[in-house]
C-alpha cells in the first residue's frame, strides 16, 4: 500500500494546533518535525535551534531510528546549507543536497538524501530556527526537486507557527527559571529565619546547661530537656525543606507517588495530621505534573507554617474534563482581599502563575477561623 500524506485544510489545522498545545521546549521541537514530515510527506525532517557558538543548542529528528541518530554522532555544527539558512534567512529548495557547492558532506552513518526544502524560522529580525525535509516520499521528474513551490509555501505556514510555539516555550522556560530562582530565595529566607534561629536558641541554652551543671543540676536537667526539644524542631524544619528542595522524580515516580510520598514525610515531620487521597488520575503531559506538584508543595508550605491546622488533606482527582487539586486545612484561615490589600501573598501570585502557565485556574476559599480551600484544576488532555 502506498503512503498517500495528510491533505487539505483540517490536516494544516491540526499540525498547527498541535504545535501550540505544548509549552515544554523538547514538546514544541518534536510535535513541529513531526507535523512538518508528516503533511510535506518526507521521508526525514530536522530542526535546529542555533547556539552562539557556531553549533546547536537543540536539534530534533523525525525518520531516523535511535540507533542511527546515535551512530551518526555529535550534533552538527552551522556550516553548509545549515548556515545559509541561518545567516541568509531564505528558503532552500534543491533537487540534489549533495550536488549543492555549499555541501560538505555527513557523517559515515547518516542516511543519503536527495532532494532538500529548508526555511529560517525567524522572531522579527532574528533566526531562532532552521527547519528542512529531505526526499520526498513521492518525486517530481527525474532532476527536479520533488518539493514543490506548493510544499514551500506550506512549509512557509508552518515555520511561521513554529516561531510563536517556539518563542512561547522560550518564555515559558525562562518562566520556569524566574520561579525557581523565587523558590530558592524563599527555602533560603526559610533556613535563615526558621533553622538558623532555632539553632542559635540551641547553642544559648546548651551554654546555660552547661553553667548550671554544678550548682543546680535540676534547673540543668531542664535545660538539657529544652535542648532536645529545640533539636528535634530543627530537624523537623530541614526535613520539611528537603522535602521542597529535592522532590521525587516525576518522571520516574509520576504525580500520584510524588505527592503521597510528601505528604507521608509532612505528616511524620509536624503535628498536624497530614493526608493524601487519589482517584481516577491518570498521567498528565510533564508540564502540569510539576506545576501541581509545586502549588501542593507551596499550599502546604502555608498550611503547615502559618495556619495553625490539626488537619491538612490533599486531594488528587480525575474528573469529566479537568484534573482537580485541592489541599484544604481546618486552620485559623485569612482573608484573601486583606492579604492582599496588606501586599502580603503567602506564595499566592506564584500558585496562580504556575496554574494559568499550564492552561489551567488556581481558586483560594478561606476566611477567618474557616481553614482554607486551595483549588488548582487543569485540562484533562
Amino acid at each position: 500500500m502506498s503512503h498517500r500524506p495528510p491533505s487539505g485544510l483540517a490536516a494544516v489545522s491540526a499540525a498547527l494546533l498541535a504545535m501550540n498545545r505544548h509549552q515544554d521546549m523538547g514538546d514544541v521541537l518534536t510535535t513541529i518535525v513531526a507535523s512538518a514530515r508528516e503533511l510535506l510527506d518526507a521521508e526525514y525532517a530536522a530542526l535546529g535551534v542555533p547556539d552562539d557558538h557556531g553549533g546547536f543548542a537543540r536539534f530534533v529528528v523525525d525518520g531516523v531510528s535511535d540507533e542511527q541518530w546515535k551512530a551518526i554522532g555529535p550534533l552538527p555544527r552551522q556550516h553548509g546549507i545549515l548556515a545559509a539558512m541561518l545567516h541568509e534567512a531564505k528558503p532552500q529548495r534543491l533537487a540534489d543536497v549533495r550536488r549543492d557547492p555549499r555541501f560538505e558532506g555527513w557523517p559515515d552513518a547518516h542516511p543519503d538524501m536527495s532532494d532538500f526544502l529548508g526555511l529560517p524560522i525567524q522572531d522579527g529580525d532574528e533566526t531562532i530556527g532552521a527547519l528542512f525535509l529531505a526526499d520526498k516520499r513521492s518525486p517530481g521528474p527525474t532532476g527536479s526537486c520533488g518539493f514543490t513551490e506548493e510544499d514551500e509555501e506550506l512549509l512557509a505556514i508552518l515555520a511561521q507557527h513554529a516561531a510563536i510555539a517556539l518563542t512561547n516555550a522560550r518564555l515559558h522556560e525562562r518562566s520556569r527559571e524566574l520561579t525557581i530562582a523565587e523558590e530558592r530565595s524563599r527555602l533560603a529566607h526559610e533556613l535563615h529565619d526558621a533553622v538558623s534561629q532555632k539553632l542559635f536558641s540551641l547553642r544559648l541554652t546548651a551554654q546555660a546547661a552547661a553553667a548550671l551543671v554544678d550548682r543546680d543540676p535540676a534547673r540543668a536537667k531542664g535545660e538539657l530537656q529544652q535542648v532536645a526539644a529545640l533539636a528535634g524542631e530543627a530537624v523537623d524544619e530541614l526535613r520539611a525543606a528537603v522535602v521542597e528542595l529535592r522532590p521525587a522524580a516525576l518522571e520516574e515516580d509520576g504525580l500520584v507517588a510524588t505527592l503521597r510520598t510528601q505528604v507521608q514525610v509532612l505528616d511524620r515531620a509536624h503535628s498536624a495530621r497530614v493526608t493524601f487521597e487519589s482517584a481516577g488520575v491518570r498521567a498528565l503531559p510533564s508540564a502540569q505534573e510539576e506545576a501541581m506538584l509545586r502549588v501542593a508543595q507551596e499550599a502546604l508550605h502555608n498550611a503547615l507554617r502559618h495556619s495553625g491546622a490539626a488537619r491538612v488533606t490533599v486531594g488528587l482527582a480525575r474528573h469529566t474534563a479537568a484534573t482537580v487539586l485541592l489541599i484544604t486545612d481546618d486552620g485559623c484561615g485569612f482573608d484573601p482581599h486583606e492579604i492582599r490589600r496588606a501586599g502580603r501573598h503567602l506564595g499566592l501570585v506564584s500558585m496562580r502563575h504556575r496554574a494559568g502557565g499550564v492552561g489551567g485556574r488556581l481558586t483560594v476559599e478561606s476566611g477567618p477561623g474557616r481553614g482554607t480551600t486551595i483549588r488548582m484544576e487543569v485540562p484533562c488532555g
